[in-house]
């Protein structure tokens, strides 16, 4: 890869979205803190654009730094408070193929966030699609410890004004400090995690 930036990789630009809530839709006042949520996102180019490539492995591999940094800046983004759920995300320039995206987000890139966040035993929710500019993407949440809490299913909607150019891939990872406000629709509650398997 040419005029690479970041090890291997071409990053364009980096993302933070931050979003606090602290009512309900219905304006009722949050029960405890407010729900913050953070989008940390980086375009970077994609080298199979146009392309058919079967072997990612150059892509894949080195995703791990991806991760470190990933981790570092939600981190500071986060301002001390702890993280509860999180869930990932790709928006790959229509020049590529929705695999390019994914190759992004598996988990060796995932397992440095991991680390950063002082562990997660629960798999890391994920979606994508192939997109021009703006395109909006919502990313899944659960929560980062077991999956069987429900408080803690929910999304984000993010988008980026000038992300993916057609020969980029735009990759994702969302955040949040707590489950829903008012979260009632029962499972386990978060107090309850056993940690033993990432489900409960």
């Amino acid at each position: 890869m040419s005029n690479t930036n970041f090890g291997p990789y071409r990053i364009r630009k980096w993302y933070l979205q931050i979003e606090d809530t602290l009512a309900t839709e219905t304006g009722e006042p949050a029960d405890g803190e407010p729900l913050r949520k953070i989008v940390i996102a980086a375009a970077l180019h994609n080298p199979y654009a146009g392309r058919f490539e079967r072997d990612l492995s150059a892509y894949v591999e080195p995703s791990g730094m991806l991760g470190e940094e990933f981790g570092r800046r939600v981190i500071e983004a986060a301002g001390g408070q702890p993280l509860e759920s999180y869930g990932k995300a790709c928006v790959v320039g229509t020049d590529g193929e929705y695999e390019h995206g994914n190759a992004l987000l598996t988990t060796i890139f995932a397992e440095p966030i991991r680390a950063a966040l002082g562990g997660g035993k629960a798999w890391v929710p994920s979606t994508g699609k192939r997109g021009g500019p703006g395109t909006v993407i919502d990313i899944p949440l659960a929560h980062k410890d077991a999956l069987y809490v429900r408080s803690h299913y929910d999304s984000v909607t993010a988008l980026f004004g000038d992300a993916p150019n057609r020969d980029e891939v735009l990759i994702a990872f969302a955040f949040a400090t707590r489950g829903r406000l008012h979260a009632r629709l029962g499972g386990i509650a978060a107090s309850e995690i056993e940690g033993k398997d990432g489900l409960c």
